[in-house]
């Protein structure tokens, strides 16, 4: 390790400046960049082009790096034969109810466990921890039966959206991403709050939660892709043609339907979390790296 002006790195700026280091460093760092880069957006851009490429010419092997006769009929074919405008408008209210659900009773949870403080509070959070551990498989049979048979209520949730905002609120990592945040705001405002005779709850709706905005808009874009990229859970409970999930619903119509009109809506199943993404990516960043401040 080599020290410069108080900063630590790996190669010393000497070494660099060398011109067998430079082109060591440079070539290092141009291979690492464009091998990730064509992990990440090579499926993506096969997903593209493929879109736009004829059955057979999709299907032939080797395939074509461009189209040869690119046909952005088949997006057109997708969205009508594929039902896409309503399966798209499913997705976007189960998200939208997932993310109402999970801001409402996850933030209430963070906020009792980090602020509120209560008997046991650390025994609680250590279980909640404990349950990322357990493998999602695992609990797909229990909570199936549970949702055909709620206890106490005995209500079938088969086709409800409840079936898919229930199991979603009981989410340990957002809430302890949610807590890490809470536990970085100063205790002096939570005092200050108390003197002027502030109650927990206006405490939470005037102090915490106007503070809270990045690691809100982290678990809100957490929220809405875990709703769009499952696939298996929407499936079990939302067996009716109705009700189905994008997922599922482009899962349903492939197999009648020719590949590259699968393809085109895949992808435009894929644009409107790709939206999301890019807009918020600044929150998704400052949220993650906000609550890891505190030492």
């Amino acid at each position: 390790m080599a020290q410069d002006s108080g900063t630590r790195t790996l190669i010393s700026h000497a070494q660099l400046r060398r011109g067998r280091g430079r082109f060591i460093y440079w070539a290092l760092l141009t291979v690492v960049v464009v091998g990730f880069t064509l992990v990440f957006l090579g499926p993506l851009y096969w997903m593209v082009t493929g879109a736009l490429k004829s059955g057979q010419e999709i299907a032939q092997t080797p395939p074509s790096l461009f189209p040869e006769d690119p046909q952005p009929q088949n997006y057109i074919d997708a969205w009508n034969n594929l039902a896409l405008a309503k399966l798209l408008f499913n997705t976007f209210y189960y998200a939208a109810g997932a993310v109402v659900f999970q801001l409402v009773l996850d933030t209430a949870a963070a906020y009792s466990l980090s602020k509120l403080r209560p008997m046991f509070g650390n025994v609680i959070l250590a279980l909640m921890l404990a349950t990322l551990m357990i493998p999602a498989m695992v609990l797909i049979v229990p909570q199936y039966v549970t949702v055909i048979d709620l206890p106490i209520l005995h209500i079938n949730l088969l086709d409800s959206p409840f079936a898919i905002w229930l199991p979603l609120v009981a989410n340990a990592f957002n809430i302890f991403l949610l807590k890490r945040f809470f536990d970085s705001i100063p205790e002096e405002l939570m005092s200050a709050a108390l003197v002027d005779g502030a109650t927990p709850l206006r405490t939470l709706w005037s102090i915490i939660l106007p503070m809270s905005r990045p690691i809100l808009g982290v678990v809100s874009i957490f929220a809405v892709t875990a709703v769009w990229k499952d696939f298996l859970w929407p499936k079990l409970v939302m067996p009716s043609p109705e009700t189905r999930t994008v997922s599922v619903g482009i899962y349903a119509f492939a197999g009648g339907t020719p590949m590259n009109v699968v393809i085109a809506a895949s992808v435009i199943a894929a644009i409107p979390t790709v939206i999301v993404f890019l807009i918020f990516q600044r929150n998704i960043m400052s949220g993650l790296t906000t609550g890891s401040l505190k030492g």
